[in-house]
């Protein structure tokens, strides 16, 4: 069931008495909110979205027949979902971490490196980690480039990356 939800909000607390919540918005888009009309819980229960303002970083929002703080308290800590088909569009060449996350990683000559199970944002570009199957075998961090990483093939899960000359010393 969570596999095709995506969280984009998780509920801080109440904000005054009208029935608003305080969210902290886990997405790179805050300004969505206000594109949605309904929003899901983690049992896929949906609450209807009736306002969405913003205050400092949070995203200010009232659900529909919640009017008080005592209809909306159990919302507390609770994470905000939508359905994936929901998600903003990227551009070409741009990936939400959850596609990349669990992608077979191969070189051009079809070896197979391992699964990609983390992504490490070091600022100038992000670095996926690759666990490799032998058991006992460092994890291997490739740079997230254009020179490095040649075809993400998000339908098949498939990865291909050309390795640098001074990795192929840990690829094999």
């Amino acid at each position: 069931m969570m596999k095709n939800l995506i969280a984009v909000g998780k509920v801080i607390a109440p904000h005054g008495v009208r029935g608003e919540l305080r969210i902290m918005p886990l997405t790179d888009f805050p300004d969505r909110f206000e594109q949605l009309s309904s929003l899901l819980l983690e049992d896929e229960k949906s609450l209807t979205i009736a306002q969405v303002r913003y205050h400092k970083q949070y995203v200010l929002l009232k659900f529909k027949g919640l009017d008080s703080r005592n209809d909306i308290e159990w919302l507390s800590g609770k994470i905000l979902y939508i359905p994936r088909d929901q998600v903003m569009p990227l551009s070409e060449g741009q990936y939400y971490q959850f596609d990349l996350l669990g992608l077979e990683v191969f070189t051009e000559d079809e070896q197979y490196l391992g699964k990609l199970t983390d992504i490490l944002e070091t600022g100038s570009n992000d670095v996926y980690v690759i666990e490799q199957e032998q058991s006992g075998s460092k994890p291997l961090l490739i740079p997230a480039l254009k020179k490095v990483v040649k075809k993400i093939d998000l339908e098949n899960k498939k990865m291909i990356v050309v390795l640098q000359e001074e990795w192929d010393d840990h690829a094999h």
